[in-house]
Formats: C-alpha cells, sequence, structure tokens
C-alpha cells in the first residue's frame, strides 16, 4: 500500500486523509495541535473541525512531522500564509509535495508552489485545486479536481494514486492556471458574498462572478497560464462552487461584511480563515507590477483593509467607463 503524508488536521486535510485511506493507502496526518492528533486517533473522528464524519482505518495520526521521512508523497493542507514556515520546517530529504492550499502570499505575491521553489528548489511540487468542500469529500460525495504538475507525466501519476470510486483528478501540465484559478476564485467568493449580504440580487451576483472570471483570467493570462485551464475545474468550477454557496468561508465572510460586520471583527484570531481575504491584497500588488486593472478585487481588497464602505465600492464600480466590448 502507498504511504501518503498529509501535513494540517484541519477540515481539508483531515477529508483528504479519508479519502486516501478509503481507497486502500496508509496515512500519516500530522496535526498541530497534540490534543486534536490524540482525539483522531482514540476516537477516528476530527470533532473539531468534521464532527459527526467517521474516519476510515488505515489513518495515523499524530503532531510529529518526522514520521513523515518514509512517504511517497506528502499534500500539504495549511493556509497559504503558513506555507513558508511549514516547508522551512520539513524534514530533509524531502518528498515529492502535492499543495492543497489556495491563495497568493502576502508581501512576494507568491503563488504555493514559489513558495516552495524559494525554499526547496530541488523538491518536486504540484498543486490539487478544484471545486471540493472538505465535508463532501469526507462523506465520500462524488466530486472531481485538477492535479497539477510540471512535467504532466507526474501530475498523471499522482492522479491516478489519488483516483477513487468517488475521486476523480484529472491531470494537467499548467501549474500556473490551476495555481492563480484556485486562489483568485476566493476574492470573487467575497464579492458574490458581499453582493447577497447587501441583498442586491441574483443579477447582481451573476455579473460579479462573470466579471470577476474575467479579471481572474486577465492576470492568469498575462502570468502565461492557459485560458483552458481557466474554464475548466480549478478556474470556472472552482469559482461556481465558492461563489453561489454560503459553505464557502470567502463567501460567508462577504456575506457577514454585506450584513453590516467588521472586516477586522471578522477577519480575528479564532474565526474560519477565508483566505481570499488575504489573496485581494497580494493579487492588486502583482496586478500593479504588471500594469492590469482588476476593479472587483481591487474594491475587495480596500473593503477588506477599511479604506472603502461597501456602498462607496459599488459605487466606484457602476461608475466606471463601460467598455467598447465585453
Amino acid at each position: 500500500m502507498p504511504h501518503i503524508g498529509i501535513i494540517g488536521a484541519g477540515a481539508w486535510g483531515t477529508a483528504l486523509a479519508a479519502h486516501a485511506a478509503r481507497i486502500g493507502h496508509r496515512v500519516h496526518l500530522v496535526a498541530r495541535d497534540r490534543r486534536l492528533a490524540a482525539e483522531i486517533s482514540r476516537s477516528r473522528e476530527n470533532p473539531r473541525y468534521l464532527p459527526g464524519i467517521r474516519l476510515p482505518e488505515g489513518i495515523a495520526a499524530s503532531n510529529e512531522p518526522s514520521a513523515l521521512r518514509a512517504v511517497e508523497l506528502l499534500l500539504l493542507a495549511v493556509p497559504t500564509q503558513a506555507l513558508r514556515s511549514v516547508v522551512a520546517a520539513l524534514p530533509a530529504p524531502t518528498p515529492p509535495l502535492l499543495l492543497c492550499c489556495k491563495g497568493l502570499e502576502l508581501g512576494t505575491g507568491f503563488r504555493p508552489s514559489e513558495v516552495v521553489r524559494a525554499l526547496r528548489p530541488s523538491t518536486e511540487v504540484g498543486v490539487l485545486s478544484g471545486p471540493s468542500f472538505a465535508t463532501e469529500v469526507a462523506r465520500g460525495l462524488p466530486t472531481a479536481v485538477s492535479v497539477a504538475f510540471s512535467d504532466l507525466s507526474r501530475a498523471q501519476a499522482v492522479a491516478s494514486l489519488l483516483a477513487g470510486p468517488t475521486f476523480r483528478p484529472y491531470p494537467t501540465d499548467d501549474l500556473l492556471g490551476v495555481e492563480l484559478g484556485g486562489a483568485m476564485k476566493n476574492v470573487v467568493a467575497i464579492a458574490a458574498g458581499i453582493v447577497m449580504g447587501k441583498g442586491l440580487g441574483e443579477n447582481a451576483r451573476a455579473a460579479v462572478i462573470t466579471r470577476g472570471l474575467a479579471e481572474l483570467a486577465r492576470l492568469a493570462e498575462a502570468l502565461g497560464a492557459r485560458r483552458t485551464t481557466l474554464m475548466g475545474l480549478s478556474g470556472l468550477g472552482d469559482l461556481v462552487l465558492t461563489a453561489t454557496s454560503l459553505t464557502s468561508r470567502n463567501t460567508s465572510l462577504g456575506y457577514a461584511l454585506g450584513q453590516g460586520g467588521s472586516p477586522r471583527d471578522l477577519l480575528s484570531a479564532g474565526r474560519a480563515l477565508a483566505e481570499g481575504a488575504f489573496t485581494a491584497e497580494a493579487a492588486c500588488t502583482l496586478a500593479a507590477r504588471l500594469g492590469l486593472e482588476l476593479p472587483i478585487t481591487d474594491a475587495v481588497r480596500r473593503v477588506i483593509a477599511g479604506t472603502s464602505s461597501i456602498d462607496a465600492a459599488i459605487e466606484a464600480l457602476l461608475a466606471r467607463p463601460l467598455p467598447e466590448q465585453e
């Protein structure tokens, strides 16, 4: 049985562990919290992040990264803003990494794979992304995702390793497109949630999602991604899922903002992390370097930063000059 390691015992890491064990892999799940790891081992459940979902046998949980030395593939299901510190602490030699986080790093604007390459340039790195709520994966409901490596044959091998009756990974070598789709859809989801929270209607939400996809494509293509990737699972597919459901942390954040919530309170420690709040700032910095306009992303950035009210941001978006063509 292949031996797979997963760092991050939140909802997503635990769901991936459940899936991998269900299809017959040995899984070592590393949690930051020793007590949570002990509880997962004792009760076969993650009561903090996936309560009520029984985890299959085959998952060994601990908070000891040293146990990952013998794994054939290591999945990192940690927040993008924590990725640098996690990678820096990995034991050497580092096994191939599959990044299961979405976003851009604050300060550098790096995609997750770029963070890894800056620290471990010789490590093989890929990304798993796509429309996938953790609870549904943990329950074994049908899910399709993208698995991206720069080497297509490696993407195909990892996709085959993770494929199961209800989990269908599609391999691709467009690592850039998959990462940017996963990062930017969270920003658009916050905007869609704001529309929902303000009660602006379904027309407005559809417009925000569509124009947000155009922004995503503009940024990604400027960096060299393929448009077909952006129209696939890790672009349009993930955007549709995330921006139309309050199950999404990012849409829920936007909804709470639209209802009058304070950005500072909603992003305080102890609340569910919405990666789009960080990605908006990083994406605007990246777009400025490229000379691109991302009006919806910039509006989200200003609302999150508290430099614009939602009403002022909406007014500014609606006052933009009409383009000559869509």
